[in-house]
């Protein structure tokens, strides 16, 4: 094993941490004698007299549920194989990023953190397989894939789980300190700071927690960098698209028959159908890396350090840095074809749009984007056949209605969030 990691660290310009190859058991041990948690547990048993053996054991049964058990071969064999199968397989992956060379540049001994939006569970597999030439990533997973075999299978490729909205003050304090030491320890993570998934297509707002664990005990003078990436991730067909929608309530959420329908659907186009036929079903996806951000530096340019601030000082503090990134991640969001033509309908007041039409109203917010500094250059305008196959999706996703004349939005209330919900996705970028 020893050998296959210093075979693979060769590679990576952020190498696997001693950290990830310490095994899980003692990780476990550490966690659970961690000065903090220990203080914790002795806080809780006095208050709530529990007794502090029953507390231990909570906290043992915590970390071994928060604690990876990262695996290079499953990492970089098996997740890699899949990742890049399946992205590659459901869509044209396009990837791109403002500043190559600022990327290439970060410190490899920095403890480099990927900040997301997210919009699918794909997204996982997509940023796993374009950085995995660069580093191994390690992710938080919510509740929804805590059980067999989904379990043993994200914690070796260097996932680790957490429970979004617990109350409980012994969890998120063993939780904390997971984060604090990974973070002290190099160990790259990826964080959607949104915290779940987008419910109509734009961003969300930030949730401080993650952020506010990796920085309250940073000291810039002494600890390694944390440097966050701003990623950006959009796509011409979101899978979940309308049962994120139904979430909220308001629409009819889709039933079981459509839900096995779509499923069976998407194992037919992949496994049998050709390489048209996937473009025509599900389109682009893109992945923009944006230019990155030094906590060092941020502290260093008059920010008052976040370890020497109280929880409402530094709660500020935080969420002014959660802001800067979050902006910086809408900045580098990938401009796609379908969320174009949605903008473009979602702003049409209900007019039928002739093919010319809408390719002149396009083109026409693709210079507004750019002029704004949007995440597009001039030559990477979609072509016609492009533009057409958009339309297609958007035909076959029951958002538009084709006629002889042109395309019209269905009037109906779920498909026009559902064009809503791809038009929310480049909001913020245009001007």
């Amino acid at each position: 094993m020893l050998r296959s990691i210093e075979r693979v660290n060769l590679g990576l310009q952020i190498k696997i941490r001693p950290f990830q190859r310490t095994r899980c058991q003692v990780l476990i041990d550490r966690l659970a004698w961690d000065r903090q948690v220990l203080d914790a547990i002795e806080a809780q048993a006095t208050a709530e007299h529990v007794p502090r053996d029953v507390l231990q054991s909570r906290v043992h049964a915590y970390a071994s549920e928060i604690v990876p058990a990262f695996n290079v071969f499953i990492y970089f064999r098996i997740g890699y194989w899949i990742a890049r199968w399946f992205s590659r397989f459901v869509y044209r992956v396009h990837v791109a990023a403002i500043d190559f060379d600022k990327l290439q540049n970060v410190d490899p001994e920095a403890s480099v953190v990927f900040v997301m939006n997210h919009r699918s569970n794909m997204d996982y597999l997509l940023v796993t397989y374009l950085a995995a030439r660069q580093v191994s990533i390690s992710y938080a997973v919510g509740e929804w894939a805590n059980f067999f075999p989904l379990r043993p299978l994200i914690k070796a490729l260097g996932g680790f789980f957490v429970r979004r909205n617990s109350d409980d003050a012994l969890y998120r304090k063993v939780l904390e300190r997971y984060v604090h030491m990974a973070t002290r320890e190099g160990v790259c993570q990826a964080v959607y700071l949104e915290s779940g998934l987008t419910r109509d297509g734009s961003l969300g707002e930030p949730r401080l927690g993650f952020l506010d664990y990796m920085l309250r005990d940073y000291h810039a003078e002494r600890g390694r960098d944390i440097v966050f990436v701003p990623v950006a991730i959009n796509y011409d067909h979101v899978p979940e698209d309308d049962r994120m929608l139904g979430w909220d309530g308001d629409g009819v959420r889709p039933g079981a028959w459509l839900t096995l329908r779509r499923a069976v659907r998407l194992l037919r186009v992949n496994s049998i159908g050709k390489s048209r036929e996937r473009l025509e079903a599900y389109g682009h996806a893109g992945v923009n890396f944006g230019e990155p951000i030094s906590a060092k530096a941020w502290i260093e340019a008059g920010r008052v350090p976040f370890w020497t601030l109280g929880k409402e000082a530094r709660f500020v503090q935080v969420r002014a840095l959660a802001d800067h990134l979050m902006d910086a991640v809408a900045h580098v969001m990938p401009i796609l074809p379908v969320p174009l033509i949605s903008y473009v309908f979602e702003n049409a007041e209900g007019d039928e749009l002739a093919s010319s039409d809408i390719v002149r109203r396009v083109s026409d917010l693709i210079d507004r984007i750019i002029a704004g500094g949007g995440a597009m250059k001039s030559d990477e305008r979609p072509k016609l056949g492009t533009l057409a196959n958009a339309l297609r999706i958007m035909v076959n996703g029951g958002m538009l209605d084709r006629r002889d004349g042109g395309y019209t939005l269905i009037d109906h209330p779920l498909r026009r969030k559902l064009c809503r919900y791809y038009a929310n996705s480049i909001a913020r970028t245009v001007r």
